[in-house]
């Protein structure tokens, strides 16, 4: 069986993890997998049977993505890059991949440079003897003002250490010319897989709240905010919103938080809703699916594995996106579906409990919308890379 070493880095939500591990699950069959998790370990996330994980030194990042902070504080900064830097190249020694697939850089991530370079230049002597992948998502981030610089950087990387693109989207939606002007500067391979999407677990073990909720015959409005450590404007805003609901609708909101969401955050938002019948908040589920599933209306950020999500559940869904960083990734994607008439797109200005309330009453009263985009992303990645791996071993 051909070895493959998959490296993903998340550092402030979870969409990295989530989208990169349902990739992983697509390629069980077909490869001996090590993965490579650089940021916090998120507890009862699923691990397909027989990947070996390996947990790096946790590295995390403001929501501003300002600075790398270590999750550990055992160790400083510097020396936690020095000993993933060392392990990476150790694991790599170890395994000897056929394959190497490295998460969103060099078109992100290029602060990992400092592990990333020495493995690839590792890599690149070996003459060849592991091709080396970049698995990217839809939608680039744009640097607006050093646009330029960044893709004549991302080009060179690229052309220098990458065999293959894989563009996680479907280009009759978003084509990766719309942000990243260099596609065609780009020497490598590249190949459009369809979009990554999560499937709900077969035959889940409930426990007896998820049990109750999910089999009740009460409508519900899910909200969630991905990771945790964003969105919060909005979970308060729900939280405030839930008294004035209680009264004209009989739904259950169910919220979470994400597992990243700090721990006086999380208790704050449970005090405040302490006195609401109708609102329950919990930090994580592994059976998000199904709730959205079951969800009359879907609350929620605009990342990518969330609107998936959305999109193959066909759920009514208001979503707003995260503008930090003046990333503008999330706000392209939620404008595109809302134009559509698929999503309902929120804005800030929108967050007032009154206000709020009274677009949630009118939405439910509409029929969004429903669209089909290419969704076997990960089906599409795994017999690239076992094509790929064909022509390795011939070669």
């Amino acid at each position: 069986m051909q070895r493959l070493m998959f490296y993903c880095q998340h550092i402030l939500g979870m969409g990295h993890l989530v989208r990169s591990m349902e990739i992983v699950r697509a390629l069980t069959k077909d490869f001996q997998i090590c993965f490579i998790n650089g940021g916090e370990i998120i507890k009862g996330f699923d691990i397909p049977a027989g990947v070996e994980v390996i947990n790096l030194p946790a590295i995390k990042t403001d929501s501003e993505f300002q600075e790398l902070q270590v999750v550990d504080n055992a160790f400083s900064l510097d020396q936690v890059k020095e000993i993933r830097k060392n392990l990476l190249l150790e694991i790599f020694e170890q395994i000897q991949p056929d394959i190497l697939i490295i998460e969103l850089f060099p078109f992100g991530r290029r602060r990992f440079s400092f592990e990333l370079i020495p493995l690839l230049e590792r890599v690149k002597s070996t003459r060849n003897s592991t091709k080396v992948v970049s698995s990217l998502r839809d939608i680039v981030v744009t640097k607006q003002h050093k646009q330029a610089k960044h893709e004549e950087k991302v080009c060179n990387l690229i052309n220098e250490y990458f065999d293959v693109l894989l563009v996680h989207g479907d280009p009759k939606f978003v084509p990766l010319e719309e942000t990243f002007s260099r596609v065609s500067n780009l020497n490598c391979e590249i190949s459009y897989t369809g979009y990554v999407v999560q499937k709900p677990p077969v035959n889940p073990i409930l426990t007896d709240e998820d049990r109750e909720i999910l089999h009740s015959d009460k409508p519900m409005i899910l909200t969630s905010v991905g990771g945790g450590r964003f969105g919060h404007e909005l979970l308060d805003c729900v939280v405030k919103t839930a008294p004035i609901l209680e009264k004209v609708i009989p739904h259950h909101i169910q919220v979470f938080t994400g597992p990243f969401m700090p721990e006086e955050k999380f208790y704050e938002l449970q005090s405040m809703a302490e006195n609401s019948k109708n609102i329950c908040i919990r930090r994580y589920t592994p059976y998000f699916l199904n709730y959205m599933k079951k969800a009359e209306l879907s609350i929620n950020m605009s990342g990518y594995n969330t609107t998936m999500n959305v999109l193959t559940t066909g759920v009514r869904a208001m979503l707003i996106p995260f503008t930090g960083n003046q990333d503008r990734e999330q706000t392209i994607r939620a404008e595109k579906l809302s134009d559509l008439g698929i999503v309902k797109l929120l804005t800030t200005n929108d967050l007032q409990p009154d206000l709020f309330a009274k677009k949630i009453i009118d939405y439910l009263q509409e029929q969004p919308n429903q669209i089909s985009f290419d969704f076997t992303g990960a089906e599409n990645t795994a017999k690239i890379l076992r094509q790929l791996a064909i022509k390795q071993k011939v070669a």
